[in-house]
């Protein structure tokens, strides 16, 4: 611990001297993120702001109800419906979505001068600590071409044994917006490696200690015998994304008497070409023969060790053209057809070995397989605009394993005067129709095999959200239908629910001050009207209370935050797969997260100190978010980011 807070003041002593000799620093210009598949820019925000910089480091709390394996870097499950994903081609790498970089995370900027972000978080102690480093940089080359690089390594022993991961990604993007040319591209690695421990072997080390351990009441949590020691997962892959376009169009010019003054390019129509390769690879390890009949039920390919290895990559190309809003006064909005080839490869473990004593396989599975589907469609857009502004997608499965697919969702945001100021009001829409992918449909591994053909999943979503920045009140809520929903079940196989299911969820987003009291709020209900099928807790609140104020030339935010769900059925975690799946005999909830902290800014340095988890012990024991995975204990943690402004 005391290497950390070494490294955290060096960097707080570069951060004072670099800024220190400068009187005035030029803020970053813009930021953007590209939208699929056109590569249209929206806004963003670029990440400096030093209010709730500390909750983020918290496992148990990166989301408002958050199932987690219990280490900082290792899987995790949303339980807001809202928030949720949809599961990807590759289900294996779903759960560590939060750590893992992707194309709709990613960030362009425009700077006026090079960007450095360097941040350094940690906490615990010697055998538990939890450490992260981040970077990221951005230079202008001149006004119209970016270059950046990110790099991200966490390292996290974790609080209980046989959990710690080390993960890595790194990566690099450019961009050129010009007249006639527009370039987005970016590429990143990942290499995640997690012990897989199973969870605790009793539950009662956690609840009640002293019955399990002979009256003494206290545990140490590296004590606490786990339900497996000896494997581990691995999730590697890349993504690289080159969206190019090119514009046709017109010079205007302006002119002083007869001289031209100033030409401006219009642009009317463009052609785009997006390429986007997918690479992903999971391994799952346990050399332990006698831990592996005991924990798994089934046992295919290998009673010695298990060494499954499941790979998959995508090449997608789209071409299209496009009618740009805004190069005529009655030219109000874009129009764009487009068509994408994708050829996707799938291989898995494959079947060689004698079964003799070995449980037989129940199904048999092509180790690899080729796949090529066409899609067309078509985008609708008013990207500008003071009152309206929409966008709406419409995409159709032509050839392959994606034909009969159909993906149509849409939204429309106006603004209204009141009480004196705007009023933000939008609505959003959704019906998609899609394939199975081809992992929940063929797979074979050391303990799982299956081989299905489910129908299409068809999901209904419409929604409507109610911003009004006077107040600081947001209101959001959303109606789901969904036919044919595929979900693991208890015995962490895919299952299909050819029934309807419902979910309702409402959200209100509350920020409340008073002098330099500040008390932000997230308050969800959300219901389902199969519990069986979509477990979810039913209230998730998020209360953060704080003061916010100024010493000199210092700002600081202290205060607790705080969350809590209400009990339901949590999911399962399987380690051999890295999914979640339903259970049905206990409920996980009705527990308070609670955090203190203190974040500072001091010109361009942020920096924190926080006790997480400090409400330990004070209300109840039961602090698993579900089965054999409880949380972390309580701990100190410190941390700081730097803009080296060059």
């Amino acid at each position: 611990m005391n290497r950390n807070i070494a490294i955290i003041l060096l960097l707080l002593s570069l951060g004072t001297v670099a800024f220190g000799k400068k009187k005035t620093v030029l803020e970053p210009s813009y930021a953007w993120q590209m939208t699929y598949p056109l590569g249209l820019r929206t806004e963003a925000t670029i990440d400096t702001l030093f209010e709730d910089y500390a909750q983020r480091f918290v496992p148990g709390a990166i989301y408002d109800a958050t199932a987690a394996t219990g280490n900082y870097g290792a899987q995790a499950y949303n339980a807001v419906w809202m928030d949720q994903s949809v599961r990807s081609d590759f289900f294996f790498r779903d759960g560590l979505e939060y750590y893992l970089p992707s194309p709709k995370k990613h960030i362009f900027y425009n700077t006026r001068i090079p960007m450095t972000l360097v941040s350094y978080n940690t906490g615990g102690e010697r055998d538990n600590a939890q450490d992260h480093l981040g970077v990221t940089f951005s230079g202008n080359v001149n006004s119209r071409l970016q270059i950046g690089a990110m790099l991200n390594y966490i390292y996290s022993k974790g609080s209980y044994n046989y959990q710690s991961d080390k993960d890595l990604d790194w990566g690099f993007s450019a961009s050129y917006i010009g007249d006639r040319y527009e370039f987005q591209g970016f590429g990143y690695h990942y290499n995640l490696v997690n012990k897989e421990n199973g969870g605790i072997t009793d539950s009662l080390y956690i609840l009640d200690p002293a019955l399990i351990q002979g009256g003494v009441s206290t545990v140490d949590p590296k004590t606490i015998p786990t339900r497996l020691s000896n494997a581990h997962s691995r999730n590697k892959g890349q993504h690289i994304t080159l969206n190019n376009r090119y514009k046709v169009g017109f010079w205007a010019e302006k002119y002083e008497g007869d001289s031209v003054v100033s030409r401006t390019y219009i642009p009317v129509t463009s052609f785009f070409w997006n390429f986007d390769y997918d690479a992903a690879r999971h391994i799952f390890r346990d050399d332990a023969s006698g831990e592996i009949s005991n924990y798994f039920d089934n046992i295919y390919l290998n009673g010695r060790e298990t060494g499954d290895e499941t790979s998959y990559w995508s090449i997608s190309n789209t071409v299209g053209i496009s009618l740009l809003e805004g190069f005529h006064r009655y030219a109000k909005f874009g129009l764009a057809a487009y068509a994408t080839h994708q050829v996707a490869r799938y291989t898995q473990t494959a079947d060689t070995l004698d079964h003799t004593d070995l449980t037989p396989l129940p199904v048999s599975v092509l180790p690899s397989e080729t796949e090529h589907n066409v899609t067309v469609g078509g985008q609708l857009t008013k990207q500008h605009g003071s009152i309206l502004t929409y966008m709406a997608t419409a995409e159709f499965g032509v050839t392959g394993r994606r034909s009969g697919d159909v993906n149509i969702n849409g939204q429309i945001t106006t603004r209204i005067p009141i009480l004196g100021d705007t009023m933000a009001v939008s609505a959003h829409g959704a019906f998609t129709n899609t394939a199975t992918s081809y992992f929940m449909q063929h797979f074979i591994s050391n303990h799982f095999a299956w081989e299905n053909d489910f129908s299409k999943e068809r999901r209904v979503r419409i929604g409507g959200r109610l911003h009004l920045p006077q107040t600081f009140t947001t209101v959001e809520a959303e109606v789901t239908n969904v036919e044919n929903y595929l979900y693991f079940n208890r015995q962490f196989l895919p299952e299909c629910h050819t029934d309807n299911v419902q979910i309702f969820s409402a959200r209100l987003s509350q920020h409340l001050q008073a002098g330099p009291l500040g008390w932000d709020n997230r308050i969800t209900y959300q219901t389902s009207s199969n519990e069986q099928v979509i477990p979810l807790p039913k209230l998730v609140v998020y209360s953060n209370l704080y003061l916010n104020f100024k010493v000199a030339t210092l700002s600081v935010q202290l205060g607790m935050d705080c969350h809590y769900y209400t009990r339901y059925y949590a999911p399962n975690y399987q380690p051999a797969t890295g999914a979640f799946a339903n259970q049905h005999e206990l409920k996980y909830g009705n527990y308070p997260l609670m955090n203190a902290y203190a974040n500072f800014k001091l010109s361009k340095t942020r920096f924190y100190v926080m006790w997480s988890h400090i409400n330990q012990g004070w209300f109840s024991s039961d602090y698993f978010s579900m089965r054999h995975y409880p949380l972390n204990p309580r701990r100190f943690q410190i941390g700081l980011s730097v803009d080296f402004a060059n």
